[in-house]
């Protein structure tokens, strides 16, 4: 499934003529757990915009939107 959607994803950036597309291949629960305790999550490394970053220097807004980036309905 993860393969499929991900391939769905890509197929429909190209069909709407976006040509900028960035993924992080982490869950919002790693999110969240590395939000409440950076200490353990020091090296974890996310694509912000254009640029990637390590998630515990990020200021708290940030990380709550990369955590809502990561939630996706089928």
């Amino acid at each position: 499934m993860g393969l499929r959607r991900i391939s769905q994803i890509i197929y429909t950036f190209v069909d709407l003529n976006i040509y900028h597309i960035q993924f992080n291949v982490v869950n919002s629960e790693v999110l969240r757990f590395a939000k409440e305790n950076p200490q353990e999550y020091k090296s974890l490394i996310v694509r912000v915009a254009g640029y990637s970053a390590y998630f515990t220097e990020l200021c708290k807004e940030m990380q709550d939107d990369i955590i809502h980036r990561t939630i996706h309905m089928a």
